[in-house]
């Protein structure tokens, strides 16, 4: 079903007991998003909760032009089915698409102080005015709030160096505000431990995809035929990159690498668009490489299972990165994944020689010998195929789902105590 919510004003429910009912939870989130619906929609489905999702715009669902990308999106697949949920109107000026005023929807303010909710999760960002919006109407109503960050380290995607020291001193001011900090890897819980914040108060809610979704369409996958699509041979050996051609996923470190590895009768497939495409392809000619590379462009979500299917390993050479989703796609669909040492699913996805390699960011020496390594044996990389669809078993949407209803129930028992409920 697609069911948008009543109009803000009519979201408001009479107190209850809350041993007698489910826990009335909103969830604030800048945008649907191909990996947070499905877990919305369980959610949605669990006895213990009465969930309602208010989102700051609807990019993602409806096609807008990815500033990264550089092409019109709109994901493929559905993203506004199966829970209800509400559009808050965002009234920034609509040239500023990045920044503290890129989200400013106020009406956050009437929803939060009439909707009796026993608990918020925002998922905006703090860089933004309605997550401050957001987290006062939640103070001064007496709702517990939580929210987190996905960083494993005080680093910056900008390489900004005077950010760290500014990150010490707000960043466990900002994260004491929260009644429960959320984080997505064992890499973000330590970054949390090293701010002081305390460890009650953190809960590990793993970066997840739909696992389902991901297996049942991996295995209808005919890799020939996709194979036969991108004009490489069935038997060839195929190193993946899948992101947006940006810097600071530094996708030249992988052509250079490719170059030195010269393993025979291999591929290099570029997933993705961006405004690095032109120079890697120029390089590529230069490299005289340019028949074993292939540059599909942007790939949409229902394709993306066939991309990983038919190769034989991902590389994620970003120099920030602080999850990486791919992994767990790529691991789920049986391709092992070579990460930079920046990624921030290599803390718990990548076991060394087992699901994937890592190796130090920026560095193509290390890369290709990795490469080198990976390819010296098929066997050896079909048990790391099987390793790696093994090893998402037990990082699932079930232990998403289950942790994320954990830490409502904590902080819902933390702001009772202080309150004396």
């Amino acid at each position: 079903m697609r069911a948008e919510t009543e109009a803000v004003s009519e979201l408001a429910m009479p107190p209850d007991n809350l041993n007698t009912r489910k826990l009335r939870v909103l969830l604030l989130c800048s945008h649907p998003t191909q990996y947070s619906s499905p877990l919305w929609r369980r959610m949605a489905q669990d006895s213990r909760l009465d969930l309602r999702v208010a989102y700051c715009s609807l990019k993602g669902a409806e096609a807008h032009i990815d500033p990264d990308f550089g092409v019109e999106v709109a994901w493929d697949i559905p993203l506004l089915d199966g829970y209800q949920w509400t559009k808050i109107p965002n009234v920034s000026p609509k040239r500023i698409s990045r920044g503290f005023l890129s989200l400013l929807n106020p009406g956050i303010w009437k929803l939060i102080q009439k909707g009796q909710f026993d608990a918020i999760l925002v998922f905006t960002g703090y860089m933004c005015a309605t997550f401050w919006i957001a987290l006062i109407a939640a103070k001064l109503a007496g709702i517990p709030i939580l929210y987190g960050a996905d960083a494993t380290s005080l680093s910056s995607q900008d390489g900004r160096g005077w950010k760290v020291p500014v990150k010490k001193i707000l960043w466990p001011r900002l994260f004491g505000l929260a009644d429960v900090v959320l984080v997505p890897s064992s890499g973000t819980a330590a970054l949390m431990r090293s701010l002081k914040i305390p460890a009650k108060r953190v809960q590990l809610v793993p970066y997840v995809v739909d696992n389902d979704w991901w297996t049942a369409m991996a295995s209808r996958v005919d890799r020939r035929v996709v194979r036969e699509n991108w004009d490489i041979p069935e038997d060839a050996s195929v190193i993946l990159f899948c992101a947006k051609l940006q810097p600071w996923k530094r996708p030249q470190d992988l052509l250079q690498a490719f170059v030195k590895a010269n393993i025979p009768d291999s591929y290099l497939v570029y997933a993705g668009d961006g405004a690095m495409r032109q120079q890697l392809e120029e390089q590529a000619t230069e490299l005289q490489i340019q028949n074993r590379v292939r540059f599909l462009g942007f790939v949409n979500q229902s394709a993306l299972p066939g991309l990983y299917c038919s190769s034989d390993v991902m590389v994620l050479p970003s120099e920030y990165e602080p999850f990486g989703v791919v992994v767990n796609e790529a691991m789920l669909c049986g391709c092992p994944v070579i990460a930079s040492d920046r990624v921030g699913a290599r803390f718990d996805l990548i076991r060394e020689g087992e699901t994937g390699f890592v190796y130090p960011a920026g560095n193509v020496d290390a890369l290709s010998m990795i490469l080198r390594k990976a390819f010296q044996s098929h066997d050896k990389l079909k048990r790391m195929s099987a390793a790696a669809r093994e090893r998402l078993s037990a990082w699932s949407p079930e232990m998403n789902m289950e942790s994320t209803i954990q830490a409502i129930e904590k902080a819902v028992q933390f702001k009772g105590r202080h309150s004396g409920k």
